[in-house]
């Protein structure tokens, strides 16, 4: 399928333009898919708008299918009420738990006959319609929570808005869904903001060591706190589970630190940083593939369009950047650019920039 061309009908119905819901709009425009965007602010339905990610919604519209992205706290409302307003509509969402709002449409009476629900593994740091990205779920997982109530035929609609905006489909009940994210994506958010929290009566000093190791633990701790109030609510059971079993080895790795000197103190902590590096392994690669990089560390220079010349001589010399990190530390005159890629090209791309004149540490 050539770009430009979809396998949705449309029209999409869009209720919700933050980040999720342009990204989705604009993924859709670019393949020719009328879209209507709804949202409970004009003023960010305009905003959609100007960034050519749909039109405003009419009294005639029909939409073939329609995306609930709103926040979790309303989610089941507004599924209810797209339901009934749109009796030809199949509809969806992007909540990030499952079984409580498929739970609460039905208590609410909406026709699961026609809603099945699903989460993209996708997001910013920063939401609005502003930060929307046509790309933003290539490659990504995308979660269809399916049950009984609901056929696969009419369900098609979903996985076609899925394929269309280049995401990778997977398919989970409710439950695996709600305990699979609340280990890879609800902890994670609740660690890294503990971590964070402890740097709010932290010394200057300490915190302006601060290298890439505390930015990467930390990065997600910037997340909306009103948002993962919701989230962390209606996925509370898993999430505390996760937690307690997180607690247990905290525990251990702290009663081997207490005494280290102690008999087999030090294997224990051996032990628990080996079971890291073997959970590290397993988490998948660009894509969903299980594959490992090679890393290499290039200086460059402080000065405007220094990063974005490395990118484009790595383009020029074949080679495909498969991950970035940037460090710089404050006052420096260069930063380093940690760039990941196949290890097979590793050696070939090394000497090619050090043949254009870039320093590469390793």
């Amino acid at each position: 399928m050539s770009v430009g061309e979809s396998r949705l009908t449309g029209p999409v119905r869009v209720v919700g333009v933050g980040l999720l819901g342009t990204s989705i709009a604009l993924g859709l425009r670019a393949r020719g898919v009328d879209v209507i965007l709804s949202d409970a602010s004009p003023t960010n339905v305009s905003i959609a708008i100007d960034y050519g990610a749909g039109r405003w919604a009419g009294d005639a519209d029909e939409p073939q299918l329609i995306v609930v992205c709103v926040p979790p706290d309303v989610t089941a409302d507004v599924i209810v009420r797209e339901l009934s307003a749109y009796p030809r509509a199949v509809v969806t969402d992007v909540a990030s738990v499952k079984k409580p709002v498929l739970d609460a449409v039905v208590a609410g009476g909406g026709d699961v006959t026609r809603y099945v629900g699903s989460h993209p593994l996708a997001g910013r740091e920063k939401g609005g319609p502003m930060s929307g990205r046509a790309d933003l779920f290539v490659g990504r997982p995308w979660v269809v929570a399916g049950h009984s109530g609901i056929s696969y035929q009419t369900a098609a609609a979903v996985d076609d808005l899925i394929l269309d905006l280049g995401a990778t489909l997977v398919e989970m009940t409710a439950e695996e869904h709600d305990s699979s994210v609340a280990l890879v994506s609800h902890v994670p958010q609740v660690i890294s903001t503990l971590m964070a929290r402890r740097l709010t009566d932290a010394p200057e000093s300490a915190v302006g060591l601060a290298g890439g190791g505390l930015r990467d633990v930390t990065r997600i701790a910037a997340s909306d706190p009103a948002l993962w109030v919701q989230i962390l609510g209606a996925n509370a059971a898993p999430v505390a589970s996760v937690l307690k079993d997180f607690r247990a080895d905290l525990d251990d790795f702290i009663a081997a630190l207490d005494e280290p000197a102690a008999p087999g103190s030090r294997r224990a902590i051996a032990e628990e940083l080996s079971g890291g590096n073997a959970g590290v392994a397993r988490i998948p690669g660009k894509h969903g593939q299980d594959k490992r990089y090679t890393q290499l560390v290039v200086m460059v220079d402080d000065r405007p369009g220094e990063l974005a010349r490395l990118l484009a001589e790595m383009g020029e010399e074949g080679v495909n950047l498969e991950d970035l990190r940037l460090e710089h530390s404050p006052g420096a005159q260069i930063g380093l650019a940690e760039i990941a890629v196949l290890p097979e090209v590793a050696e070939k791309l090394e000497a090619a920039l050090a043949a254009r004149g870039w320093r590469v540490a390793g």
